[in-house]
């Protein structure tokens, strides 16, 4: 850890308590000087942080916007995503961002915010819509010992990790919609898009694309978008805190990933069908050369949804747009 995250871990580790300066100082092994050059740094970045005799430093509040070293101290030591954190003002899309750390052979975990993106997309081809310190727009870099056909795990792991987050820090309850959408009813609160970098038998990295619409107002979505797209203030009736909703998805990724790497993809994916509101409906599924219609049953071992066709046959469908099918459910 940097100064500004250790400082700002041991301002949150004592809360009310505060902490002294020259605890800070001999925690950090420099003089108390050097610390209160930092807690000003910080000051000016936002942090409003009271120094009392009494006391020593507490933290008050923080900015409303997304800070690497902040970030990093609310995460603590010890993970797998979240190891490394970087914040940009603006971006064209952060995929594109950890893509490149792919390529250039950065290790899995290093998370990669924008406030803002100029080109985001989601699932096939379509634009994200991403304004500046609305929401929650962030990439990650992963490399899992799975074969190609397995991906689809990353992505049911990271749909219940994402839904898991916002219900601890919003006390909502939101639903997954195959395949990764995170919504409450028919609106859409946050996407997932997983890009893969493979060969033929295994994967050489994933770039897992989160979008989380957070403090939007119904006004400040397009218009065509407004029927189908919501966010947590919508749906909440209130503002959130950006920075600890990132943590606590973050802090959920991580221990869903780490439940995947030791071989218990069984135990996410039956959380997933608890959460999931397409299952046992009838859908029509349209991907790029067929549509498939029936009632969505399960998922496989491997994350793929198994729909049932009207002529009892069992598809596994592994990718695809999903919308609520006419008709009776067989």
């Amino acid at each position: 850890m940097n100064p500004d995250t250790r400082i700002l871990a041991s301002l949150r580790a004592a809360g009310e308590a505060g902490i002294s300066g020259a605890a800070l100082a001999k925690d950090l092994g420099v003089s108390r000087a050097a610390v209160w050059s930092r807690i000003e740094e910080l000051r000016k970045a936002g942090y409003d942080i009271e120094a009392s005799p009494h006391h020593g430093y507490q933290l008050r509040s923080s900015p409303d916007r997304l800070h690497a070293d902040d970030l990093l101290a609310r995460l603590g030591p010890g993970k797998i995503i979240g190891r490394d954190v970087q914040v940009f003002q603006e971006t064209a899309s952060t995929n594109d961002v950890v893509e490149k750390m792919a390529r250039d052979l950065v290790r899995e975990g290093i998370v990669v915010f924008a406030e803002s993106q100029t080109r985001g997309r989601g699932r096939l081809g379509r634009q994200w819509i991403s304004p500046s310190g609305k929401g929650l727009w962030f990439s990650v870099l992963l490399r899992p010992q799975l074969p190609p056909a397995a991906a689809t795990q990353l992505t049911v792991v990271s749909a219940v990790a994402v839904a898991r987050g916002i219900e601890r820090h919003t006390g909502l309850k939101p639903e997954i919609k195959w395949p990764n959408d995170i919504v409450f009813g028919t609106r859409k609160v946050a996407g997932i898009l997983l890009e893969l970098g493979a060969e033929l038998d295994h994967i050489r990295h994933v770039v897992l694309g989160i979008g989380i619409d957070v403090n939007l107002d119904a006004d400040e979505m397009p218009e065509e978008l407004r029927a189908i797209a919501t966010s947590l203030r919508i749906e909440g009736g209130r503002t959130f805190d950006r920075s600890d909703l990132a943590a606590t998805v973050l802090t959920e990724l991580d221990a869903a990933y780490g439940r995947l790497r030791r071989g218990d993809f069984h135990e996410i994916s039956d959380e997933w069908m608890r959460r999931c509101s397409t299952l046992g409906q009838r859908v029509t599924i349209r991907m790029a050369d067929r549509v498939v219609v029936g009632r969505a049953e399960s998922l496989n071992e491997d994350g793929a949804l198994l729909v049932r066709t009207d002529h009892g046959r069992l598809e596994h469908i592994i990718g695809g747009d999903v919308s609520l099918a006419k008709g009776p459910t067989p």
